[in-house]
This record gives C-alpha cells, structure tokens and sequence, in this order.
C-alpha cells in the first residue's frame, strides 16, 4: 500500500487511555476511526490503550480528550503527553537497506534537520493528492492542482528534499520478518539526553522516536524478528544507555492503526 506521509503540523500528542476490563477492543476500534488519530494500539502490561493524535493547537487536544476520548464507555483514566521532537518515523525504518535515511544519519551524529520550508495551500492539497495515491505521476497531480507539470514537479521535489514529504510503501513489519514489536519509554538526565537519542538512532530496530513531555522523555518503538532479539536489544542497547533513570517496555500485542491507516479487525 503507497503512503505518502507528510511533517505533521498542529500538536501531535502520546495519549494512554486506562480502560475497564473488557472494553480495551471496542475502545482501540473507536480511537482508531478518529482522524486525528495516527496510530493505535494495544501492548502488554495495565490496561491501556496508546494512540498517536494529530491535532490543530493544544485547545483541540484538550477538546478532544475532555470531550471525545473521556466520555467512551470503559474509559476509567488518560494520560497525555506532547511530542517536542520528532526523531525517526516508520520512512527512517529500513532494516534491509545498507546505509541509514538521512534523517536517521542526523539523528546518530546529533544534528537537526534543517527547518522545513513555509508549506502554503498548494503544498498541503499537493500532499492531500498523494495520500490518496502515492503513485500519482506529475501529469496526474498537475491536472488536479491545475498548475502546470513544471510547478508540480518542482513542488513535489522541493517537499521531498526538506524531508517534509516521505513516499513510501506501507507494509506491516510482520510481513518483513519482524514479527515481534515493542514500545519503550525512558527516563533520561537532560544531560545525557542527545546521547541516548544518537545511540538508539544507531539501531535499525528502532523504528520510532520522539521527545516528549512528562517524567519519561523518550518515546520509541522497535521491530525485532523475535523475543530473544528484542531481550538483546533492552540488554545490549537499553541497559548500556548512560542516565537513564527508569526504563519500561511493552510487547504490541494488537496493532489497530498505523501510520493512519486502520489494520486491526
């Protein structure tokens, strides 16, 4: 399936829904049919439910949290927390390649990507268009955005080239041979932050990693071709990260939504 994954703009928040037993299913399924919501998913340990939400401003997530979220049966508790950086996304995740993305290669030597361009209206209904079909030639999105195919192509490479757009191909890790998935959070010293974030940037496991608010800094996930691999990965990579001061991981026992297509039943 073609993806065509934009920078997110607005307030992309980490949200733990605490459910009552019995109705974590039905509530992964009513997050997963919200638009705001990236992914979602169901991992061992308490009761919850983690879903990735991409909102307007902070207003709109406390609407949608208050008012939306916090009022489906089952719900007992919600924990929020806001994303400040985004490191690695699923298009950094390419276990078979030789050499890292160019997003994963600054993330490993500690710098920031350059600053994305100001996207106008053109660009976001560009991006629009290529949600709805990755494949779409330059002709095609032309003719849609009835501008000439010079200024297509010359929008679509700029988009691409300041790494505001990714054109990838969306597969479950499974189907790859990665069959076992995990999300773990750590609490880092501020001071010994960038260092863990250019170590985990290391590991082609890891698939996923941002910056968050809250007592856990680091959020991330990682795929791994079975148990043992991912008890080598807490051990080897986890457990040698310097001030770290709590660690937690989880194994995804159900995927619902990823990369804002619904994949669970």
């Amino acid at each position: 399936m073609g993806d065509a994954a934009g920078q997110r703009e607005g307030v992309t928040a980490e949200v733990a829904v605490r459910c009552a037993p019995g109705r974590v299913h039905d509530t992964a399924l009513a997050l997963a049919r919200r638009p705001e919501a990236r992914s979602v998913e169901v991992a061992t340990g308490a009761l919850d439910v983690f879903a990735e939400l991409n909102v307007p401003d902070h207003d709109a997530l406390l609407t949608l949290v208050d008012a939306g979220i916090g009022r489906l049966d089952g719900v007992v508790d919600i924990h929020t927390s806001v994303v400040l950086r985004l490191l690695l996304t699923a298009s950094d995740w390419a276990p078979y390649d030789d050499e890292p993305t160019d997003v994963r290669r600054h993330a490993i030597e500690g710098r920031r990507l350059p600053e994305p361009p100001v996207v106008d209206e053109l660009d976001r209904r560009l991006v629009a268009l290529l949600r709805r079909d990755a494949r779409m030639s330059t002709t095609r999105l032309a003719r849609e955005l009835r501008v000439g195919e010079t200024t297509a192509r010359r929008r679509l490479g700029r988009l691409m080239a300041s790494h505001v757009l990714h054109l990838r191909l969306h597969a479950e890790p499974e189907v790859l041979g990665y069959p076992v998935e995990a999300r773990f959070r750590l609490a880092v010293a501020h001071a010994r932050l960038d260092a863990a974030i250019r170590r985990l940037a290391e590991e082609p496991a890891v698939r996923h990693l941002v910056v968050t608010t809250g007592t856990t800094a680091l959020l991330g996930y990682s795929s791994h071709r079975s148990t043992w691999d991912l008890h080598d990965f807490t051990a080897r990579v986890l457990g040698s990260l310097d001030g770290v001061t709590s660690a937690e991981v989880a194994v995804l026992m159900r995927t619902y939504k990823r990369a804002g297509f619904e994949s669970g039943p």
